[in-house]
């Protein structure tokens, strides 16, 4: 990347990181993904009981390998056999140490905005987890929540329906179909059975100071 680019990228994520703490969120910057195993290895420990939501970002930096490692307990949901198993593993997340995910965007004053479909990352996120530890590429930062909603119905949720084969709108026309309305509401969306965009989260200011721990890396990951 330019190196002038890199600057002001950099510079940007500072400024989202400092909003986060003022929100009562930790804030760890990793200039490329290869530095985010040694960020998390750093903010888990041996014994830990350790799940997460389906993120490409996460496994874009390689943490799957990190917490398959016997020095955790790794809640793993693609070991699963059956839907019950599945869904066994969503409610242990609430009892789970530490949960990793993404973030859907990063507004500039340091709010997380994520939209769920089954809901179990957005819940855990909200509650449950003694820890939950954010990873997102700088391309998740967005200026506002109006962004934030924006952000989802065009870059997010398209591609996230192409990569589970959910039949929606949006993987069919890379858009939402409320984008078609000059006056659309933050949930307005497709009515179909495979639509992703059900529950929303909005994380402002946190009750239980450095709970939620956000990394921030300078380059592009995940949708």
């Amino acid at each position: 990347m330019d190196i002038n680019k890199q600057i002001i990228i950099e510079k940007r994520i500072n400024k989202v990181g400092e909003n986060l703490k003022k929100n009562n969120m930790e804030f760890y910057f990793a200039k490329s993904k290869e530095e985010v195993p040694e960020i998390v290895k750093s903010l888990i420990k041996k014994g830990d009981v350790i799940t997460h939501g389906g993120s490409v970002s996460m496994a874009e930096c390689g943490i799957r390998e990190l917490i398959s490692s016997p020095d955790y307990k790794y809640l793993d949901r693609s070991k699963a056999q059956t839907p019950e198993e599945i869904k066994e593993i969503y409610r242990s997340a609430f009892s789970a140490d530490v949960y990793i995910s993404s973030t859907n965007a990063i507004t500039e004053d340091g709010v997380l905005y994520n939209v769920d479909g089954n809901s179990n990352r957005i819940a855990a996120i909200a509650f449950g987890p003694d820890s939950v530890i954010i990873i997102a590429g700088y391309n998740k930062i967005v200026s506002d929540l109006k962004e934030a909603e924006l952000r989802v119905k065009t870059e997010a949720a398209p591609p996230n329906c192409v990569r589970l084969d959910c039949p929606t709108y949006c993987k069919e026309t890379g858009n939402c179909i409320s984008l078609s309305k000059p006056d659309h509401q933050m949930s307005d969306g497709c009515s179909g059975d495979g639509r992703i965009c059900c529950n929303y989260l909005i994380s402002a200011q946190q009750r239980h100071k450095g709970r939620i721990k956000v990394i921030i890396v300078a380059e592009e990951l995940g949708y």
